[in-house]
C-alpha cells in the first residue's frame, strides 16, 4: 500500500496526497480502535476471575512465544493470512479519501489483510485478555496508527527515483522492525509469565 498512496500515484489520479493520507491515517486509526474493541468485549464475556488466573496468563504467554516463534522462522513458518491484501481497482474507481479511508481501515483492523508479525495476533490477545473496553481501544488505536505512519514518508515524493530512495530507506529499517516486533512479544510473554507466577 505504501507504494500506491504517493503524491506522485495521487497526482496521476488527480487526487491530493495529503487528503488521501489524512484519511489512511484516520481510517487505519478508526480500523485499529474497532480490532481493539471487539477483542475487548469479547474477551469481557470471560468472567474476570478466568482471565486474571494464573492459567489463562500463562496460556497466552505461550501464544506470545509460538508467535514469537514464527516471526523467527520467517520464510520457513508462515502465519495464518489472508492472500490478497486490497483491491487495486479502487485506486481507479473512487476519489482519494475514499480509498485511504478504506485501506486505511483495513490495514489498522489488521486481521482482514496481509499478516506480516504475530504482533497482530498479540494486539487480539492482549485487548481480550484486558476486558475493558478502555484498554482495548488503547491499544487498538496504537497499532492502527503505527502501522499506517510509513506511509508519510512519501511526503515529497515527486518522481521515480525519489519513491525508489523511500523504497530503500523501507527495507533499511524492516530488519530492525522485526526484531522490534519480537522483542515486544518476548517482553509481553515475559511479563504475563511474571504475573502468573506470582499470582
Amino acid at each position: 500500500m505504501l507504494s500506491s498512496i504517493s503524491p506522485l500515484g495521487e497526482r496521476a489520479r488527480s487526487s491530493r496526497w495529503w487528503v488521501t493520507t489524512a484519511a489512511y491515517l484516520l481510517g487505519s486509526a478508526a480500523g485499529g480502535l474497532a480490532l481493539g474493541a471487539v477483542a475487548s468485549l469479547l474477551g469481557a464475556l470471560v468472567p474476570e476471575g478466568v482471565r486474571g488466573s494464573s492459567w489463562s496468563l500463562g496460556f497466552v504467554a505461550l501464544l506470545l512465544l509460538v508467535g514469537l516463534a514464527y516471526d523467527s522462522q520467517r520464510g520457513r513458518l508462515d502465519l495464518p493470512s489472508w492472500r490478497r491484501q486490497v483491491d487495486e481497482q479502487w485506486l481507479t474507481r473512487y476519489r482519494g479519501w475514499v480509498y485511504g479511508v478504506g485501506f486505511g481501515a483495513q490495514l489498522g483492523f489488521g486481521l482482514v489483510t496481509i499478516i506480516t508479525s504475530a504482533t497482530t495476533y498479540a494486539v487480539v490477545l492482549l485487548a481480550a485478555l484486558g476486558g475493558d473496553l478502555r484498554v482495548g481501544l488503547a491499544i487498538g488505536a496504537t497499532f492502527g496508527v503505527v502501522r499506517a505512519l510509513p506511509s508519510l514518508l512519501m511526503a515529497g515524493v515527486e518522481d521515480r527515483a525519489a519513491l525508489h530512495t523511500v523504497f530503500g530507506r523501507v527495507e533499511r529499517w524492516a530488519k530492525s522492525a522485526r526484531i522490534v516486533a519480537r522483542v515486544t512479544l518476548g517482553v509481553a510473554a515475559a511479563a504475563l509469565l511474571a504475573v502468573a507466577v506470582g499470582s
